[in-house]
């Protein structure tokens, strides 16, 4: 079946939620509208000119980004300049363009947990704490008739996720009793008649930050006019979320030999070694954090890394790192090209789930400034 743009981001925002980007980040959509069937995706770690020329070649509908493509306030729009041309040619070709940045960072099974994989590194820890979410009840009764419709929709709006679990949720039978006024339109009975209908009290678990949605499904299901329903606080531990990642090496090497692992792993020409005064003979424990992650790494001191992996190191952070005795290895910004492959195979998963008529394409187009002579 056909696809619109806002039920593949809507499938995108429940792996990879806009709330969990840090302050500031303009992550979401940044060109176009979602509001529009689509046929052909691109998934990029940058929005650049020659992408954009790549995504009109290609006749593609919608980009989706790593880095967002306004990442600061446009002062000009002209076609004299190619970096805001690119805009003008995104929407005269009719495509639009969604980014995820820190939040993709950040997620669980995201751009950390993955360079680990590959590193082989044990995570048992984040970098650093960024988000706690607490957990919620909703409990709302329904007539028994209602039930299976409101306990889906809960789900669908992302209630009951309880680890490898989702659309839990708990019933029991009883007796609803209410008096309509004359004012009311009840779907049941009639005015200043008692009234008793065999309900459903349904329960559901829920992360605090979908409480509005939740209320918003849970509204638009119900058939009564005033449902009732109560939020519940609870005491459950919460859910950590946090930048980064830590762990050990599952087989500790020497710092030279983990490095030449860096470049073969993320298939890069060179890298930059910042070694401590006193550096460690073997590295076991490391701290990780892609793209420009200089500024975590106290976190890295304080997680005892043996090394910290993050790129675009700025040459005075450089010395404290290493008056700190921290080793570095800048493996560049570009190894989070990482995500175009894995989101590619997790877009063609949903779209086996959801039975999409839905084309995904990994952009072919090499972002990365840098090269090495």
């Amino acid at each position: 079946m056909s696809i619109s743009a806002k039920s593949l981001i809507r499938r995108f925002e429940e792996y990879c939620p806009l709330w969990l980007a840090e302050e500031g980040d303009p992550v979401g959509l940044h060109i176009g509208t979602l509001n529009r069937e689509i046929q052909r995706v691109m998934m990029t770690l940058d929005v650049r000119p020659e992408v954009v020329e790549e995504a009109i070649a290609k006749k593609v509908d919608l980009i989706i980004a790593k880095h967002p493509p306004i990442f600061r306030p446009i002062a000009r729009l002209t076609e004299d300049d190619l970096q805001t041309k690119m805009y003008i040619d995104l929407l005269r070709n009719n495509i639009s363009v969604y980014a995820a940045h820190t939040n993709m960072d950040i997620i669980e099974d995201g751009l950390n947990d993955w360079f680990c994989e590959m590193l082989d590194v044990e995570v048992d820890s984040y970098l650093k704490k960024t988000h706690t979410v607490h957990y919620k009840k909703l409990v709302v009764y329904v007539p028994v008739e209602h039930s299976a419709e409101m306990r889906q929709a809960l789900g669908d709006a992302g209630a009951g996720e309880q680890g490898n679990y989702h659309h839990t949720s708990y019933s029991l039978i009883g007796t609803g009793r209410f008096t309509p006024n004359e004012e009311a339109s009840p779907a049941i009975g009639s005015a200043n008649k008692a009234e008793q209908v065999q309900e459903a009290r349904i329960e559901v678990l829920f992360a605090e930050t979908i409480q509005d949605q939740l209320l918003a499904a849970m509204f638009e299901v119900h058939p009564y006019e005033e449902p009732a329903f109560d939020i519940l606080p609870l005491d459950n531990p919460p859910q950590i979320y946090g930048i980064g990642r830590v762990g050990n090496l599952v087989n500790p090497m020497p710092i030279e030999q983990f490095a030449q692992k860096v470049k073969e792993t993320f298939r890069i020409d060179g890298l930059r070694l910042i070694e401590a005064t006193e550096p460690k003979k073997m590295i076991q424990r490391v701290a990780i954090c892609g793209g420009s992650g200089g500024n975590f790494y106290p976190d890295a001191l304080r997680a005892n890394a043996d090394v910290y992996i993050t790129g675009d190191v700025y040459y005075h952070t450089a010395h404290d790192m290493q008056t700190n005795g921290l080793t570095v290895i800048d493996p560049g910004h570009n190894i989070e090209i990482v995500c175009i492959p894995k989101f590619v195979e997790k877009m063609e998963q949903w779209k086996l789930e959801e039975g999409w008529d839905l084309e995904i394409i990994p952009s072919e187009t090499n972002t990365n400034p840098f090269q090495y002579r």
